[in-house]
Formats: structure tokens, C-alpha cells, sequence
């Protein structure tokens, strides 16, 4: 019994690892026009700082990577006309003609305003793989990337409210 048991297991877990990798090569094939801009002009302040600059939510999601409780985020319903920012830095990360309703209890959207102000980063926490998307200015952690969303991007950032500030267009 046992080493039916053994096996169970040996073969489930070789399917989770090979349906990660395919996962992650079908989102690093549609993200290959994002590019690492470790170059550009970083905004860079001590943790002391952050601590003081950010809210407790904020920076807990920004810069200790973490998230909000789904559906509790300001802006998971909000659909109004704008620009999204990120709350670390202000750098311009999404229009709100790009957010939709994805259902998933986080604000999403299937594109983003320049692929220069983000970066993408491999995420392997919590046993799975993801993308994971921070600020290219700040490094802030934002959310996560997808490859279930509406067409044409078929992409949908899911983005952590706390990690945004809406600027409605006037």
C-alpha cells in the first residue's frame, strides 16, 4: 500500500513540474516585448524610508511582496477613465481603458502604457511559478502576470490596489 502511495505521488508531482514549465514558457513567449530596463533611473530609499513615505498596507505589498485579500482592493471595481501610478514612485503603469473585469478579486488589465516602466521577475514562492511584475523605477512589487486574459493582448496583469494611485482623467 505504501508503495502504491510513493508512486501516486512521484507521479503527481512530475506532472505539476512539467505543467510549470510549460506554463512558463507560454507566458515567456507572450512577454517578450517587456523588456529589464535595470539601466534606467532607479528611485531608491532605505526601508526606513519607504516605512515612512507608504502606508502599512502599501508597503507591506510594495516592498515586502506581499498581497491584498482578494475583492477588498479600492480600485478592484473601479472603471472609470484614467491613469493608474504606482504609489512608491508615481511612474505611469496602466490606463483605465485597459482594466476589465476578470473576476479574479484583483484590479486587472490586458496591457500596459510603456513596457519600459515595468519589469517582470520570475516568482517560485509558494511551490508554484509566476510572474511576477514590479515598477522598473522603484522595483516596487505590483502583482502578477497572466496569460488568461481578454483578447487582444490575451495578457491580464493582475495588480494589487494598494500598489496604485488613480488619477481620473479630467
Amino acid at each position: 500500500m505504501k508503495t502504491l502511495s510513493n508512486k501516486i505521488f512521484l507521479i503527481i508531482f512530475t506532472l505539476t513540474i512539467i505543467i510549470s514549465a510549460c506554463n512558463r514558457n507560454a507566458v515567456n513567449n507572450k512577454l517578450t516585448k517587456l523588456k529589464d530596463t535595470t539601466t534606467m533611473n532607479m528611485v531608491k530609499h532605505t526601508d526606513e524610508e519607504w516605512k515612512k513615505l507608504l502606508t502599512p498596507a502599501q508597503y507591506y505589498i510594495t516592498r515586502e511582496r506581499g498581497t491584498e485579500r482578494p475583492f477588498s482592493g479600492k480600485y478592484t471595481k473601479t472603471f472609470d477613465d484614467g491613469t493608474y501610478y504606482c504609489v512608491c514612485c508615481g511612474y505611469e503603469l496602466f490606463d483605465g481603458e485597459s482594466k476589465f473585469e476578470s473576476s479574479c478579486g484583483w484590479p486587472s488589465f490586458c496591457d500596459i502604457i510603456n513596457s519600459d516602466h515595468i519589469k517582470i521577475v520570475d516568482d517560485y514562492s509558494f511551490n508554484m511559478y509566476r510572474k511576477e511584475v514590479r515598477c522598473a523605477r522603484c522595483d516596487a512589487h505590483l502583482g502578477h502576470v497572466f496569460e488568461d486574459g481578454p483578447k487582444p493582448t490575451g495578457i491580464r496583469f493582475c495588480i494589487n490596489s494598494e500598489a496604485l494611485k488613480f488619477v481620473p482623467k479630467k
